[in-house]
């Protein structure tokens, strides 16, 4: 007997490329098509399948006598047992979407309205389809089981890691009103270079240097920008300028974080969907790290009550901290912090939380996903000072749109702002010498071009 249906009909697996061919381009009835793999999957997953049976000719004998009665093509016959092959060794209908590299983010709504991100665009994605809402949710436990993770009506909601990095978030009824729901996120193996990040337009090579020379010259930075704008990505990316010799713990609810050097110790919290035992929270590991002698703490992203133990850090001689928030702007990622610390429960007044943040953070990164996909770093500015109570934010560099080409790409001009900020001081007493040419002898009065190099 053959391995497969595929080799028995001689058409290779690779012919049926999401890209090429849909579910219903191969099988144009919907209807028998989810029929015939629903009573294949209950035939096969559900069967007690002894070790001495070969799997393959178990599944084609499953297959053969569930379809026996149907006149189908030799395409169509290879197609159910690809999507069944997928269902024992792989992760059902997005097993495929998942090894894509060029996809980047998997949501699916419902059984037929799922959506892919590729190239910073989001697309309705017709190829693949689930059976129904029960197929979702076995599709959920069979990516979390290997976590120690559950999914139930008691414990409807789960975020999680992948053992391939991805992180998988997913929610079932009663939360999910209309039926369950995944949103996975892919995260590349390897960084991208900051000369990549140039390429495409996201920063220009005078921001990429001055941000080398932020991480170099250990400034406690804070990376904001709404969901989606690569903020980890930006993360992943400075962290190649931490030198190779530093002691960095990260800090995460599901690892992200690719960091390379040699001295990391990776840090994630844990759920009480684990097991029975109590929760471990971001701020638990804030905490602890604290004690555990880091030249480096990263924390993926600040979300609540950690920030003030974040901030603590930062004031407390733990130079070179990096972390990333969700906000709309720099000016929100204040106003955010400050609530964050009013979460830890401490009575603060607020002129006293100002203080705090002024004294624990240099600069503020700020990432926008833009109209067209793209990504740009829009904002680098300093922590300047406090006026009449309020934080006051100088700029950098900023980017400035204009509109949009004919060819819908963003059309707008990065700015580098002539003027000498405070963490230059700071940089040359640490012994940063790499934007000597940018703040020496500046002129006020005079426009550069981020772009360019300085002429001496």
């Amino acid at each position: 007997m053959k391995n497969s249906l595929l080799e028995e009909f001689n058409i290779p697996k690779k012919s049926l490329k999401k890209e090429i061919l849909t579910d219903y381009d191969i099988f144009p009835d919907k209807k028998l098509l989810d029929v015939l793999r629903a009573k294949i999957i209950e035939n096969v997953i559900d069967s007690n399948v002894s070790d001495n049976i070969n799997k393959e000719e178990f599944i084609n004998a499953q297959i053969e006598s569930v379809i026996a009665g149907y006149d189908l093509t030799n395409l169509e016959r290879s197609h159910i047992y690809n999507l069944i092959e997928n269902e024992i060794d792989g992760y059902g209908p997005l097993t495929e979407v998942l090894e894509d590299d060029n996809i980047t983010e998997i949501m699916v709504n419902s059984p037929k309205d799922i959506y892919i991100e590729i190239n910073g665009q989001i697309i309705k994605d017709e190829s693949i389809s689930f059976i129904n809402n029960e197929h979702i949710i076995r599709t959920i436990q069979k990516m979390i089981s290997p976590l120690g993770r559950t999914i139930d009506a008691s414990n409807p909601m789960v975020d999680s890691r992948l053992e391939n990095g991805a992180r998988i978030n997913a929610v079932i009824p009663p939360l999910a009103v209309k039926g369950p729901v995944i949103t996975i996120r892919k995260f590349q193996n390897s960084t991208n270079s900051i000369e990549d990040l140039i390429r495409v337009g996201s920063l220009t090579p005078w921001m990429a240097r001055f941000l080398e020379a932020a991480i170099k010259g250990k400034l406690n930075i804070l990376i904001s920008g709404g969901s989606g704008t690569g903020k980890t990505s930006l993360l992943n990316t400075l962290s190649t300028f931490i030198d190779n010799h530093e002691r960095i713990i990260t800090i995460e609810d599901a690892s992200e974080l690719r960091l390379n050097q040699k001295h990391v110790i990776s840090l994630e919290t844990k759920s009480n969907n684990y097991d029975k035992n109590k929760e471990i929270t971001v701020r638990d590991l804030v905490t602890n790290a604290l004690r555990m002698r880091p030249d480096r703490i990263i924390i993926g992203e600040v979300r609540g009550k950690e920030a003030f133990d974040m901030l603590q850090a930062m004031n407390t001689g733990h130079d070179g901290s990096i972390t990333t928030m969700h906000a709309n702007s720099p000016a929100d990622a204040l106003n955010r912090l400050e609530t964050m610390v009013l979460m830890s429960g401490l009575e603060i007044p607020i002129k006293a939380i100002r203080e705090y943040i002024k004294n624990a953070l240099d600069i503020l990164v700020h990432i926008e996903r833009m109209n067209d996909g793209k990504r740009k770093i829009t904002h680098i500015c300093e922590v300047k000072n406090i006026i009449d109570n309020q934080i006051i934010l100088s700029d950098i560099f900023t980017f400035k749109q204009n509109g949009l080409t004919t060819g819908g790409e963003v059309d707008g001009e990065f700015a580098f702002i002539p003027q000498i900020p405070d963490v230059y001081q700071k940089l040359k007493m640490r012994g940063i010498t790499l934007i000597d040419d940018m703040f020496e002898d500046l002129n006020p009065t005079k426009s550069y071009n981020p772009d360019l190099p300085k002429k001496k």
